[in-house]
């Protein structure tokens, strides 16, 4: 945390050297009067080659000390209070040396008093009065005593003690005030410090994107979760966030807004595999300058949350009926087995039996899937090798699947160097082999064979593995792209629609993105980015 405030030390620096060009413009005005007032000299001093001596000799002091500290030397404490002591005795030596206590340099011992308890405030700020005073009764005293003056130098003596205590005592009152009106200014200003830390952390750490811009969707502000939002993978830092300004579908809506202030912004996806955010925006008013201040939400977590509300209900329904389901749907099964076997049947009967067998397993599996979704334990993750582990994984499922005599080929291209992934590696597992067995079956209807190609690579920051699971199938019509990741939509008569659903609810659970990839090329692919390998799941 900074703060323009002075520390102690400088501040006591600083009224030093404005003492001390005090002090050195006193010493210049006693040298210059020397040569104004040349006549009859000897009536106003008592001894003018020691009044002459101690003023050439202070004003050299004063200008060396003025040099010094120009240098860049810093005074300690026990400096200036050499220097106070100094200008006492200096000045009392210029009054022994004038006309007395009666001279008018003795007003100057109540300046030098009165700066020695600034520079020195306490104990040592009423020593200085008191040896001004001291000094200022030996000198009327000897002028009494052996020149023979008016008691009246004593009383004026006793005076100026009276006025130097005096300044000592109000100075340090005043002192006093100052400094706990300056230690409450600093501590409040910590204070304000600190609050503003806290809030900028807060904001930065949110997980709603903050953007601050002008009507021209000029980014002044934007914290992390709107740089991670608006420009997924770049690694941007924040002045080149501001460069770059406003993502176009973003500034599309900005401009909407700004002409029909009450019409709510449309969702907008800032580049094709990022996931649906919502705008929304409002006005900040300044004096100079008109802001707009920019909430962005990640649409795919409100939706999430919806879908896991309702899903939820239907796992605790489906919990609860599920006996009552299955005992039926046994005793269906049981009797197709049975009637199976019989002799008597027909290729039309046996056709009805399987079709009586194919939906039984169907609903079953949607019990099995709805269970699953509603007591999902929480990701245990690890920092894994994606290479090593995607080699493994093949070389398992490929064994799973031809141990019957299966022709699947699975392609597996690894990226160089890349970084850790951090996940659930049971998870992940069910999340590959549920996209692994779609995009086998799809490929194996398209071209006549169960192909897939299995590639890592690492993301666009540098900082985050990604894998890729391409099919070499019909791919999936624009209209259903959308909609792929939703619950119970599918195009297969004999699918569940809870598969991909449920692949993209365990990446999220790991901090991992599903996404399907647009890329022009034959077939679908479905990217996995996984979260940054320092971050703690």
């Amino acid at each position: 945390m900074s703060t323009t405030a002075k520390t102690p030390g400088q501040q006591q620096t600083s009224l030093f050297r404005i003492y001390n060009h005090y002090r050195l413009v006193v010493s210049l005005l006693l040298l210059a009067l020397l040569f104004v007032e040349p006549i009859n000299v000897e009536t106003h001093f008592r001894a003018l080659a020691t009044y002459q001596f101690t003023v050439v000799s202070y004003a050299a002091i004063n200008s060396f000390i003025g040099l010094t500290i120009l240098a860049g030397f810093q005074p300690s404490q026990r400096h200036i209070t050499l220097s106070i002591l100094m200008d006492i005795v200096i000045i009392h030596i210029l009054l022994f040396a004038s006309s007395g206590i009666t001279n008018g340099l003795a007003n100057l011992t109540i300046v030098v008093v009165a700066a020695g308890n600034i520079l020195s405030p306490g104990r040592m700020g009423t020593f200085y009065a008191a040896l001004g005073a001291l000094f200022s009764l030996l000198v009327a005293i000897w002028s009494v005593l052996r020149l023979g003056h008016s008691a009246d130098d004593i009383v004026r003596a006793g005076s100026l003690g009276i006025l130097y205590f005096a300044a000592a005592f109000f100075i340090q009152y005043i002192s006093r005030r100052m400094i706990r009106s300056e230690r409450l200014a600093l501590s409040r200003a910590r204070s304000i410090a600190e609050l503003e830390q806290i809030n900028r952390q807060i904001i930065q750490r949110m997980r709603t994107g903050i953007v601050v811009t002008d009507r021209f969707g000029q980014i002044r502000l934007a914290n992390a979760a709107a740089e991670e939002l608006l420009f997924p993978g770049q690694n941007l830092d924040s002045q080149e966030a501001h460069r770059q300004g406003l993502p176009a579908p973003l500034k599309r809506g900005l401009e909407t807004w700004l002409k029909e202030p009450a019409r709510r912004a449309e969702p907008f996806q800032p580049t094709p595999t990022s996931p649906l955010l919502q705008a929304n925006f409002t006005q900040l008013d300044q004096q100079q300058g008109d802001q707009i201040l920019i909430f962005i939400e990640d649409m795919s977590r409100v939706t999430q949350q919806a879908q896991q509300m309702k899903l939820a209900s239907l796992g605790r329904l489906t919990a609860g009926i599920a006996h009552e389901i299955r005992n039926p749907l046994g005793a269906i099964s049981h009797a197709a087995q049975l009637m199976e076997e019989s002799p008597a049947l027909d290729n039309g009967d046996r056709k009805m039996l399987d079709i009586i067998k194919r939906h039984s397993r169907r609903v079953n599996s949607i019990i099995e899937n709805v269970l699953d979704l509603s007591r999902r334990r929480p990701a245990n993750s690890d920092l894994v090798d994606l290479n090593q582990w995607l080699t493994e994984f093949r070389e398992d499922y490929l064994q799973s699947l031809n141990k019957d005599g299966g022709d699947a080929e699975i392609r597996l291209r690894t990226g160089d160097k890349l970084p850790p992934a951090r996940f659930d590696r049971s998870q992940i597992e069910q999340v590959l082999v549920n996209l692994s067995d779609n995009g086998l079956r799809y490929s194996k209807q398209a071209c006549g064979k169960p192909l897939l190609e299995l590639r890592t690579g690492t993301a666009t920051d540098g900082e985050r593995a990604y894998l890729d699971v391409r099919d070499f199938g019909p791919g999936i019509p624009e209209k259903d792209r959308n909609s792929v990741f939703e619950p119970f939509f599918t195009t297969d008569k004999s699918g569940t629609g809870l598969g991909l659903y449920l692949a993209r609810e365990l990446c999220e659970a790991n901090q991992a993105h599903l996404s399907l990839v647009e890329d022009g090329e034959p077939g679908c692919c479905f990217r996995i980015t996984f979260a940054h390998h320092g971050r703690l799941i």
